[in-house]
Order: structure tokens, then C-alpha cells, then sequence
């Protein structure tokens, strides 16, 4: 067994498993219902993992994970630091304005 995966994100949890199910790759997940042991536990040794039954299917599960992480991060606007093409001041990815001078973004 090979562990291909792990979040404490409940809904990339849920799109890996709902993917992997429907490439009919086999897996298990561990720590599924160990939620309720977080503070009792650590919570590295509570957090939910999938890992592949067969080794032999890790090639195409891992690219399946990759292009879901690769999805969700187009989608959420995954954005880099900006430099402001008025005063060169270097702002960060969840600025529209350039907190030095007031200019705006334009994304290229």
C-alpha cells in the first residue's frame, strides 16, 4: 500500500475520493472517523489519508490528484506578488491597489 493523499480540507478530501471512484482505482482512506480524537490525539496521527491498495495504479492516481489540485487552484484566482508599473513598489498577491502610490493592478 502507498499513501497517495491527504488534506485537512474535507472537500479536496471528497473530489479525490469521488474521482479515484469513478476511475474505478481501488483505495482506502485512513483516520476516516478519527475527527472526533483531535485534541485527544495529534492531529498529524487524526488527519484523514487515501492510500492505493495496489501500488500498480499510483501512476495514474497521482496524476489525477495533480490535475485536481491544478483545477482548484485555477479556479480560486491562485495569483503571484506584483510589481506597480507606476512607482516599482512589489505588492502582494491580494492587492488591487499598490499600497505606495494607489495605482492598479493590470493583470498580464
Amino acid at each position: 500500500m502507498k499513501k497517495l493523499f491527504t488534506s485537512q480540507d474535507a472537500f479536496e478530501m471528497q473530489a479525490v475520493r469521488s474521482e479515484l471512484d469513478a476511475l474505478s482505482i481501488p483505495y482506502m482512506v485512513k483516520n476516516e472517523f478519527a475527527s472526533g480524537a483531535i485534541g485527544e490525539l495529534p492531529w498529524q496521527d487524526s488527519q484523514q489519508e487515501v492510500w492505493l491498495v495496489d501500488d500498480s495504479w499510483y501512476g495514474r492516481a497521482s496524476k489525477v490528484v495533480e490535475a485536481l489540485i491544478n483545477s482548484a487552484n485555477k479556479t480560486t484566482g491562485a495569483r503571484e506578488d506584483w510589481l506597480c508599473t507606476q512607482c516599482g513598489e512589489e505588492n502582494g498577491s491580494a492587492f488591487e491597489l499598490c499600497w505606495q502610490c494607489n495605482e492598479g493592478h493590470r493583470p498580464e
